[in-house]
Formats: C-alpha cells, sequence, structure tokens
C-alpha cells in the first residue's frame, strides 16, 4: 500500500498520478495527494516509476504502516522496488528495452 510521498525530493512531475492505475493520487498545485490510499493496489508502478526515489510503496497490502520519509530515508526505503527489480539511475540506458519511459519523459 503507498505510504509515503517525501515532499523534500518530489518535484511534482506527477507521474505517479498518470501511472497508478486505480487512481490513488490527486494531482494539485504541489506535490501529489495520496487521495485514496484504501484503492491502492500494491503494484508499485508509482514507486518504479518516481525519477526522484520519492515514494514508498509498503509490500504489506492489506494492512496501512506509519512510516515517516525520515525513517525510510535512514533505512534506505525510498525507491527500494526500483532498485530490487534493477531500474536505477545506473540502469537507465537499459530501460530502451521498455517503451514507456516515452510516455513519462525519463
Amino acid at each position: 500500500m503507498i505510504e509515503v510521498i517525501d515532499s523534500e525530493t518530489c518535484t511534482s512531475c506527477n507521474i505517479c498520478v498518470r501511472v497508478c492505475p486505480t487512481n490513488v493520487f490527486d494531482k494539485t498545485d504541489g506535490f501529489p495527494v495520496i487521495a485514496r490510499q484504501e484503492d491502492c493496489q500494491t503494484c508499485f508502478m508509482c514507486e518504479l516509476y518516481c525519477p526522484e526515489d520519492s515514494l514508498y510503496v509498503s509490500p504489506f497490502a492489506e494492512t496501512s504502516v506509519s512510516l515517516h520519509a525520515t525513517e525510510l530515508k535512514d533505512a534506505d526505503g525510498l525507491g527500494s522496488y526500483r532498485r530490487a527489480v534493477g531500474w536505477t539511475k545506473d540502469t537507465k540506458d537499459r530501460r530502451g528495452i521498455d517503451r514507456s519511459h516515452e510516455l513519462f519523459g525519463h
């Protein structure tokens, strides 16, 4: 379940808003907002596509956990799913295999 958007690193690109299949986020004049957390399917798409590693999706789909961005930064948790699947800044040149990056500009 989506738990955190780090306001210190989020650039308001709204990629998370666009990739979410269940419309969990609301676009605002500033940072996106987790508006419908209960609709999160724990698909990790938002965390995967976030170019700044500003999101954290908990692998516990049925239970919300109370976490803060500071805790996640200390534990290297923000963007951990993207790193786990090998989609990092160091592997950006290999993303051409997945052409969806063209849709989102990253």
